[in-house]
């Protein structure tokens, strides 16, 4: 007998059929329901996820689910849809309770997903929420506000330290470090080996090393780096420099896939490329049209700066991060998604640090590697940076630009989307950026939250008041004037005093350079606005023409006739 009845063409349509599969054959150590018709304490909620995580680790599953909007035929264990009004209006409010949750969590773990249903019982429509909570990581229990718990029935209580040592014995295996049976020597391409002895060599920059690689046979040089073993090829030999003729050796083939979105966001081209993935970054990069940028970052200059979209560097390190951290168990492939604005790279697998505040801490180290010999390799290959540097060094890269910063999006729990922008979003963004170059990476990170309309804490909104960066409630935050106070200053000290004479004379040949040639009057109102405002009209007249005598002088411009009437100012 089915429970609700749901239309089967609506998007989310699997989350009906899960929920009629909890409520037909629930668990009480991995599934919880509860009513909350309208409210329900963020406290005891927080003490359900530590429960319920846990227990999905030690049953060996995925997720477990904490449902609201589900209660109990009275006197009876009957479930039956009763609605909840839980967190309902704009959707901001369930992301920003998933960040609240995060910050009290192991490693700031956090739902997978919060999913909004509405299942039909009797013709009437309810709304029914589905916390989907990841299972403890490996090796790792999960708390709440520093306490374990567990579910004992229906009830939560302290997690049993047998169980916390269950969890903390668990053995994390390094999947690029298991061989493949049937993976020699000559299922790999040797190109891509003798590829990686030169940037092996170019890593460790030693003669003695080099030396020592050069006199190395192919077998020898990779049960070194232990991409071989008895004799056999590990998963990270063969991913980065295994023959794509070959890859049917593994479960699933790693691939990779860039695609190009145009304006209207529909896709215009595609290509995938395999194995080896040593040399793999060069070639999607050679698909990504990378243009050249012009943006104003003060308000102080005519001319703008110009630079590329996006940085080699950038580019480069987040895709092999892509090809270090991706779980390969998982099958999927991972994409380059390139739009007219922003990169978008995303691979499968939950991001390990669960949310990118803690990288950013100079201070983090992760608690482990996914592919750690993989990792390894990539280092001394010098495809990747050590530790969590490089993604702290791509978010100042994007600092340095004044562009927006990177965003993570690892809410899903199955795979990490990241997006790097091509071009400025907010001009009081930029012009903070510009105006204080001293601010760390962490204010920034907030700032950018805030030019995107995306929540952050109050002691977070404290602490950029603190600095005037930030004006507005805390429901409709923006980025404040006054931080570009001292811009707004300089700009009138600047007015009375003037800049040097340098200053208006390259204005003059850049004017020269861009349009060829010039009237006296198309100098005078180049720079008239620009001129001290402490000097007279006559003042300023005079001073345009000292200049421009000077320039002649210095044989830099001259007239292009003897007519002073007809005549032109040129570069010489």
């Amino acid at each position: 007998m089915p429970y609700f009845e749901y239309n089967q063409t609506v998007k989310d349509v699997e989350y009906y059929e899960i929920l009629e599969n909890l409520i037909d054959r629930w668990e009480y150590e991995i599934v919880e329901f509860k009513e909350a018709k309208s409210s329900y304490d963020t406290d005891k909620i927080g003490r359900y996820f530590s429960a319920i995580s846990n227990e999905a680790n030690l049953h060996q599953q995925q997720y477990g689910w904490l449902v609201f909007g589900v209660g109990e035929e009275q006197g009876t264990k009957t479930k039956k849809i009763v609605g909840t009004a839980y967190k309902q209006g704009d959707n901001s409010l369930l992301e920003r309770f998933k960040y609240e949750i995060s910050r009290d969590t192991t490693n700031g773990m956090t739902f997978y997903d919060i999913i909004e249903i509405f299942p039909v019982v009797n013709g009437k429509e309810y709304r029914v929420l589905m916390f989907k909570i990841p299972a403890a990581a490996t090796g790792i229990p999960t708390d709440w506000k520093t306490n374990y718990y567990e579910r004992a029935g229906e009830s939560l209580v302290p997690l049993k330290q047998y169980k916390i040592d269950a969890i903390r014995s668990q053995e994390r295996r390094d999947w690029s470090k298991q061989v493949l049976e049937q993976a020699g020597i000559e299922h790999l391409d040797k190109g891509a080996i003798a590829l990686a002895r030169e940037k092996y060599k170019e890593k460790m920059d030693q003669e003695h090393i080099s030396e020592e690689v050069d006199t190395m046979s192919d077998e020898q040089f990779l049960t070194k780096l232990k991409l071989m073993i008895n004799g056999k090829i590990t998963h990270a030999g063969m991913l980065l420099l295994g023959n794509s003729d070959y890859d049917y050796i593994f479960q699933s083939a790693p691939s990779i896939m860039w695609r190009l979105y145009g304006a209207d966001n529909m896709d215009r081209d595609y290509a995938i490329f395999k194995i080896p993935f040593i040399n793999v970054v060069d070639k999607v990069f050679e698909k990504v049209r990378n243009l050249t940028y012009r943006y104003m970052p003060n308000q102080m200059t005519l001319f703008p700066m110009e630079t590329e979209q996006y940085d080699s560097w950038l580019m480069r390190e987040l895709l092999n991060n892509c090809i270090a951290h991706t779980n390969y168990q998982l099958g999927g492939r991972i994409y380059v998604d390139e739009f007219e604005d922003k990169l978008k790279f995303s691979n499968p697998g939950d991001f390990i640090p669960q949310k990118i505040e803690n990288v950013l801490e100079v201070s983090y180290q992760p608690p482990f590697y996914r592919n750690k010999l993989l990792a390894d390799t990539m280092m001394s290959f010098h495809m990747i940076e050590t530790a969590s540097f490089g993604i702290r060094r791509a978010y100042n890269i994007q600092k340095a630009k004044y562009f927006p910063m990177p965003d993570y999006d690892v809410t899903s729990g199955t795979h990490v989307e990241v997006t790097i922008y091509g071009k400025t979003l907010n001009d009081s963004y930029m012009h903070i950026l510009y105006d204080h170059p001293n601010l760390d990476i962490q204010t920034v990170f907030l700032l950018d939250r805030i030019q995107k309309g995306l929540p952050i804490e109050r002691e977070d909104v404290d602490k950029l008041r603190s600095q005037k960066l930030v004006e507005g409630r805390l429901s409709s935050l923006y980025l404040s004037a006054s931080a570009a106070q001292s811009i707004d200053e300089s700009a009138a000290y600047i007015k009375n005093k003037g800049f040097d004479d340098k200053y208006y004379k390259d204005l003059i040949v850049e004017y020269l350079k861009q349009y060829g040639k010039a009237k006296k009057k198309d100098i005078r109102e180049l720079l008239w606005d620009k001129l001290p405002d402490a000097l007279s009209d006559a003042q300023k007249e005079h001073k345009v023409s000292n200049l421009l005598a000077a320039l002649k002088k210095a044989s830099i411009i001259n007239t292009d006739s003897s007519n002073q009437q007809r005549s032109y100012w040129v570069l010489k």
